[in-house]
This record gives C-alpha cells, sequence and structure tokens, in this order.
C-alpha cells in the first residue's frame, strides 16, 4: 500500500507555480503546460483552492479551484500523472474539494469537462454531478464541452 498525502493551499507562491507546471507537463490531456500566467489570472486574487496529492513524498497530481460567485466554487483544473494513476488519487482530491468548499460556505460546485476526457465525466457522474449544459462542437462529438454541477449544501 502506497502513502498517499493531499496537502491543501489557498495562496500561489513562485515555488508552487513552477511544481505545478512542471506537473502539467506530466499530464497528457492537457494541450498544453500551464503558464504561470495562466495560475496567477485564474487564481490570484480571489479566494481558491490548490490541493497537492502526494504518492510516497512525490508530487502525483493537483486540483485547482476558486471562487465564481458568492455560493459557487468553480473546480477549474486537476490532473493526475500518468505513473500514478489506479491509485485513487482523482477521487481523493475531489472528496477533499468538495469537503473543504461546503465548509467555507459554498452551496454549488460547477466544472467543465470534454467528451475527450471520458475518465473525468465518469468521475464526475458517479459522485453526482449533473449536466447543466452542452456547447456543441460541429467539427468533432468528442470536442463538445459539457458543464455540471453538483450542490454540497448541507440540510
Amino acid at each position: 500500500m502506497y502513502s498517499i498525502e493531499i496537502k491543501a493551499l489557498t495562496a500561489l507562491t513562485p515555488e508552487l507555480t513552477t511544481q505545478l507546471i512542471e506537473l502539467s507537463k506530466q499530464i497528457p490531456e492537457l494541450d498544453r503546460p500551464l503558464t504561470s500566467e495562466t495560475l496567477a489570472e485564474r487564481l490570484s486574487d480571489k479566494t481558491s483552492l490548490i490541493l497537492l496529492a502526494y504518492v510516497e513524498g512525490e508530487l502525483a497530481g493537483f486540483k485547482l479551484g476558486y471562487e465564481q460567485a458568492d455560493a459557487v466554487f468553480y473546480s477549474w483544473l486537476g490532473g493526475v500523472a500518468t505513473d500514478f494513476r489506479r491509485l485513487g488519487l482523482a477521487q481523493s482530491l475531489l472528496e477533499y474539494q468538495e469537503t473543504w468548499a461546503s465548509r467555507q460556505g459554498y452551496k454549488l460546485i460547477q466544472v467543465k469537462t470534454m467528451n475527450r476526457f471520458p475518465a473525468m465525466l465518469n468521475l464526475l457522474i458517479r459522485n453526482q454531478y449533473l449536466i447543466t449544459e452542452l456547447k456543441a462542437d460541429p467539427q468533432s462529438l468528442i470536442n463538445h464541452k459539457l458543464h455540471l454541477s453538483k450542490s454540497i449544501a448541507t440540510a
């Protein structure tokens, strides 16, 4: 059994930016590696959550999100390096993000994915995310963009 640890951060630092950029290069689904500009644009100057998953002390995955509206948290981007798949990291990151967002008072998590990412789509559906919108790509079914959301309001 592997030792798995998830670390939660709420501020982007230069060191963290470098780590995320390097890890993004190990995730084939990401068409292009992250840039410091993109990370700063999405995560600075707003409430954000940066989750890092470690396996045996090695950075293996991440999940990034930020406040989109008053009670809405947007799960922007995540991934697990190829060498660390099938260990349940994506599920663990998703659960951590949901718990954190609920404790912060968010009522809804929104996310976007595409048909070409069936593992992500299946993960979301398995976790009771509902499709709220479809943006069709007239050139290719595989590139249809799906918007999903999940209510995390506690009773």
